[in-house]
């Protein structure tokens, strides 16, 4: 029994250890760990990704589905990548990472419960709301941050890009940062 053992469950167990380590990387669906992969992503994006950084492993899925919609043009209330508008974007994309169902208008994203975040604390996957039309105090744009200051959202003169908070225009036009609950 002892020979079985040492001679054919303790490689068994060993082999099996070895292959579901946490070191080991696997690409499941669109998650992309691969380094070449993340490399691609992070020149696609403009945002310095890393398959070393835990942060950016665990959203590596919002990372991926956002690059699929980069360049995507500006339509107002459209849904499709044909064309959609800020908070369609931000609906779509939190539909198919997170699993969850925004309010479909900017207006009623901005309205509804969640943490406030200041500039200096967001996080990756939050939004960030601006007022860019005439009113300053009505939030009409919004985003999903993604890190380091950049953040991606439907641009009505660019479609799909990452801009910067830092940029003029999103300095000024600044409003507010929210974690959805």
């Amino acid at each position: 029994m002892h020979k079985f053992l040492a001679g054919y469950i303790i490689p068994m167990l060993l082999v099996l250890l070895a292959t579901t380590s946490c070191g080991t990387q696997r690409t499941t669906g669109r998650l992309l760990y691969d380094p070449q992969e993340v490399a691609q992503l992070s020149d696609k994006l403009g945002v310095e990704l890393s398959n070393l950084n835990k942060d950016d492993d665990r959203n590596m899925p919002l990372y991926a589905e956002v690059s699929l919609w980069l360049g995507v043009p500006y339509r107002p209330a459209g849904l499709s990548r044909k064309g959609l508008d800020c908070s369609g974007f931000t609906h779509i994309i939190y539909q198919k990472v997170y699993n969850r169902k925004l309010p479909r208008s900017t207006g009623d994203l901005a309205k509804m419960k969640m943490h406030d975040v200041s500039r200096g604390n967001l996080q990756t996957g939050d939004l960030v709301f601006f007022s860019t039309s005439k009113n300053h105090s009505r939030i009409n744009h919004v985003g999903i941050y993604l890190k380091d200051g950049n953040f991606i959202h439907a641009s009505t003169s660019r479609g799909v890009i990452v801009s910067h908070l830092d940029e003029g225009y999103y300095n000024r036009t600044w409003k507010r940062g929210g974690r959805v609950k």
